[in-house]
Protein backbone atom coordinates (compact mmCIF):
# COMPACT_ATOMS: atom_id res chain seq x y z
CA UNK A 1 0.00 0.00 0.00
CA UNK A 2 1.32 3.28 -0.70
CA UNK A 3 1.35 6.74 1.32
CA UNK A 4 -1.38 8.15 -0.81
CA UNK A 5 -3.72 5.47 -0.20
CA UNK A 6 -2.55 4.36 3.65
CA UNK A 7 -5.36 6.54 5.21
CA UNK A 8 -8.05 5.32 3.04
CA UNK A 9 -10.58 2.25 3.45
CA UNK A 10 -8.72 -1.22 3.15
CA UNK A 11 -9.45 -2.82 -0.25
CA UNK A 12 -7.94 -6.64 -1.74
CA UNK A 13 -7.81 -8.52 -4.54
CA UNK A 14 -8.43 -6.58 -7.91
CA UNK A 15 -9.99 -3.54 -6.34
CA UNK A 16 -7.16 -3.16 -4.46
CA UNK A 17 -4.39 -3.32 -7.17
CA UNK A 18 -6.98 -1.02 -9.54
CA UNK A 19 -7.09 1.40 -6.62
CA UNK A 20 -2.97 1.64 -6.08
CA UNK A 21 -2.40 2.15 -9.73
CA UNK A 22 -5.04 5.23 -10.05
CA UNK A 23 -3.06 6.47 -6.61
CA UNK A 24 -0.01 5.97 -8.43
CA UNK A 25 1.75 9.40 -9.31
CA UNK A 26 4.33 8.19 -11.15
CA UNK A 27 2.22 5.71 -13.59
CA UNK A 28 0.09 8.84 -14.31
CA UNK A 29 3.19 10.90 -14.87
CA UNK A 30 4.81 8.60 -17.68
CA UNK A 31 1.64 7.67 -19.15
CA UNK A 32 0.89 11.49 -20.09
CA UNK A 33 4.59 11.73 -21.73
CA UNK A 34 3.42 8.22 -23.48
CA UNK A 35 0.35 9.22 -24.79
CA UNK A 36 1.93 12.26 -26.45
CA UNK A 37 4.50 10.71 -27.77
CA UNK A 38 1.64 7.76 -29.51
CA UNK A 39 -0.75 10.95 -30.53
CA UNK A 40 1.47 12.41 -32.36
CA UNK A 41 3.21 9.21 -34.28
CA UNK A 42 -0.46 7.83 -35.02
CA UNK A 43 -1.71 11.02 -36.18
CA UNK A 44 -2.68 12.14 -39.47
CA UNK A 45 -2.51 16.11 -38.83
CA UNK A 46 -4.34 18.43 -41.37
CA UNK A 47 -3.29 21.90 -41.07
CA UNK A 48 -6.58 22.36 -39.47
CA UNK A 49 -5.99 19.95 -36.92
CA UNK A 50 -2.72 21.10 -36.13
CA UNK A 51 -3.60 24.42 -35.55
CA UNK A 52 -7.06 24.32 -33.27
CA UNK A 53 -4.79 21.20 -31.42
CA UNK A 54 -1.69 23.46 -31.17
CA UNK A 55 -3.24 26.46 -29.54
CA UNK A 56 -4.63 23.85 -27.21
CA UNK A 57 -1.63 22.68 -26.03
CA UNK A 58 0.19 26.05 -25.84
CA UNK A 59 -2.22 27.33 -23.75
CA UNK A 60 -1.97 24.36 -21.45
CA UNK A 61 1.80 24.71 -21.58
CA UNK A 62 0.97 27.92 -20.64
CA UNK A 63 -0.71 27.21 -17.80
CA UNK A 64 1.48 24.60 -16.74
CA UNK A 65 4.73 26.98 -16.61
CA UNK A 66 2.41 30.21 -15.16
CA UNK A 67 1.13 27.66 -12.09
CA UNK A 68 4.72 26.19 -12.31
CA UNK A 69 6.16 29.43 -10.52
CA UNK A 70 3.71 29.36 -7.85
CA UNK A 71 4.13 26.58 -6.11
CA UNK A 72 6.68 25.36 -4.05
CA UNK A 73 4.98 22.02 -2.74
CA UNK A 74 4.25 21.07 0.74
CA UNK A 75 5.51 24.10 2.10
CA UNK A 76 3.23 26.83 0.82
CA UNK A 77 -0.12 26.81 -0.30
CA UNK A 78 -0.39 28.68 -3.37
CA UNK A 79 -3.33 30.63 -3.57
CA UNK A 80 -2.51 33.58 -5.95
CA UNK A 81 -2.30 33.73 -9.58
CA UNK A 82 -3.98 30.75 -11.25
CA UNK A 83 -4.15 29.25 -7.85
CA UNK A 84 -6.87 32.11 -7.72
CA UNK A 85 -8.64 30.74 -10.54
CA UNK A 86 -8.59 26.96 -9.94
CA UNK A 87 -6.57 24.99 -7.26
CA UNK A 88 -5.03 22.45 -9.49
CA UNK A 89 -3.87 24.50 -12.15
CA UNK A 90 -0.80 22.03 -13.34
CA UNK A 91 -3.63 19.15 -13.79
CA UNK A 92 -5.57 21.58 -16.34
CA UNK A 93 -2.60 22.31 -17.99
CA UNK A 94 -2.02 18.44 -18.49
CA UNK A 95 -5.48 17.89 -19.64
CA UNK A 96 -5.32 20.57 -22.35
CA UNK A 97 -2.14 19.76 -23.71
CA UNK A 98 -3.35 15.58 -23.90
CA UNK A 99 -6.94 16.96 -25.21
CA UNK A 100 -4.75 19.52 -27.79
CA UNK A 101 -2.37 16.32 -28.92
CA UNK A 102 -5.62 14.64 -29.38
CA UNK A 103 -6.99 17.17 -31.98
CA UNK A 104 -3.51 17.60 -33.77
CA UNK A 105 -3.75 13.68 -34.26
CA UNK A 106 -7.17 14.29 -35.61
CA UNK A 107 -7.42 10.73 -34.79
CA UNK A 108 -11.18 9.82 -33.40
CA UNK A 109 -9.97 7.22 -31.12
CA UNK A 110 -7.36 9.22 -28.91
CA UNK A 111 -10.30 11.26 -27.71
CA UNK A 112 -11.61 8.31 -26.27
CA UNK A 113 -8.04 7.14 -24.97
CA UNK A 114 -7.76 10.42 -23.51
CA UNK A 115 -11.23 10.81 -21.74
CA UNK A 116 -10.49 7.08 -20.29
CA UNK A 117 -6.84 8.05 -18.68
CA UNK A 118 -8.50 11.30 -17.37
CA UNK A 119 -11.32 9.51 -15.61
CA UNK A 120 -8.45 6.89 -14.59
CA UNK A 121 -5.92 8.86 -13.05
CA UNK A 122 -7.22 12.54 -12.53
CA UNK A 123 -10.01 12.11 -9.61
CA UNK A 124 -7.75 10.36 -7.61
CA UNK A 125 -5.26 12.46 -8.40
CA UNK A 126 -7.15 15.37 -7.14
CA UNK A 127 -8.68 13.62 -4.27
CA UNK A 128 -4.97 12.80 -2.96
CA UNK A 129 -3.39 16.46 -3.34
CA UNK A 130 -6.47 17.82 -1.79
CA UNK A 131 -6.46 15.62 1.11
CA UNK A 132 -2.51 15.75 1.73
CA UNK A 133 -3.35 20.11 1.31
CA UNK A 134 -6.02 20.31 4.04
CA UNK A 135 -3.83 18.01 6.60
CA UNK A 136 -0.75 20.33 6.19
CA UNK A 137 -2.77 23.49 5.95
CA UNK A 138 -5.93 23.08 7.98
CA UNK A 139 -8.16 25.80 8.18
CA UNK A 140 -6.52 27.96 5.29
CA UNK A 141 -6.50 25.08 2.95
CA UNK A 142 -10.51 24.50 3.53
CA UNK A 143 -11.39 28.72 2.84
CA UNK A 144 -9.56 28.98 -0.08
CA UNK A 145 -11.01 25.23 -1.38
CA UNK A 146 -14.83 26.17 -0.26
CA UNK A 147 -13.90 29.51 -2.83
CA UNK A 148 -11.47 27.96 -6.07
CA UNK A 149 -12.72 24.91 -7.84
CA UNK A 150 -10.36 22.14 -8.72
CA UNK A 151 -10.18 22.08 -12.57
CA UNK A 152 -11.95 25.12 -14.48
CA UNK A 153 -12.51 28.78 -13.22
CA UNK A 154 -15.85 29.31 -12.78
CA UNK A 155 -17.97 31.55 -15.47
CA UNK A 156 -19.12 33.49 -12.53
CA UNK A 157 -16.87 36.26 -10.27
CA UNK A 158 -16.03 33.94 -6.86
CA UNK A 159 -16.30 35.51 -2.89
CA UNK A 160 -13.49 37.31 -2.22
CA UNK A 161 -10.70 35.60 -0.69
CA UNK A 162 -7.24 37.14 0.79
CA UNK A 163 -4.62 35.48 -1.46
CA UNK A 164 -1.08 35.11 -0.34
CA UNK A 165 1.54 37.91 -1.54
CA UNK A 166 3.47 35.32 -3.69
CA UNK A 167 4.27 36.23 -7.37
CA UNK A 168 5.43 33.93 -10.02
CA UNK A 169 8.98 32.86 -10.02
CA UNK A 170 11.32 31.84 -12.99
CA UNK A 171 13.18 29.78 -10.67
CA UNK A 172 10.71 28.02 -9.10
CA UNK A 173 9.17 27.55 -12.68
CA UNK A 174 12.31 26.30 -14.35
CA UNK A 175 14.80 24.58 -11.42
CA UNK A 176 12.45 23.70 -8.90
CA UNK A 177 9.52 22.21 -11.37
CA UNK A 178 11.48 21.26 -14.05
CA UNK A 179 9.43 22.96 -16.62
CA UNK A 180 11.83 23.45 -19.17
CA UNK A 181 12.30 19.99 -19.69
CA UNK A 182 8.12 19.61 -20.28
CA UNK A 183 8.21 22.57 -22.42
CA UNK A 184 11.10 20.95 -24.72
CA UNK A 185 9.24 17.77 -25.17
CA UNK A 186 5.70 19.46 -26.23
CA UNK A 187 7.43 21.53 -28.80
CA UNK A 188 9.55 18.37 -30.51
CA UNK A 189 6.21 16.48 -30.62
CA UNK A 190 4.67 19.41 -31.88
CA UNK A 191 7.20 19.87 -34.46
CA UNK A 192 6.89 16.40 -35.83
CA UNK A 193 3.54 16.65 -36.40
CA UNK A 194 3.89 19.50 -38.00
CA UNK A 195 6.69 18.55 -40.34
CA UNK A 196 5.34 16.94 -42.64
CA UNK A 197 2.86 19.75 -43.70
CA UNK A 198 5.83 22.52 -44.15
Amino acid sequence: MSHRTENLPELSGLAHVVRELRYHEASRQLLAFVLIAWFAAVGIANPLSLIVGGIVVLIGTAARVYASGYILKNKQLATSGPYGLVRHPLYTGNILIIIGFSICSAAWWTALVALFFFWFYYPTAIEYEDRKLRGIFGERWEAWAADVPALMPRLAGTASLVHDEASWSFKKSCKQNGEPFIVAYIIFWLAYLAWPLI
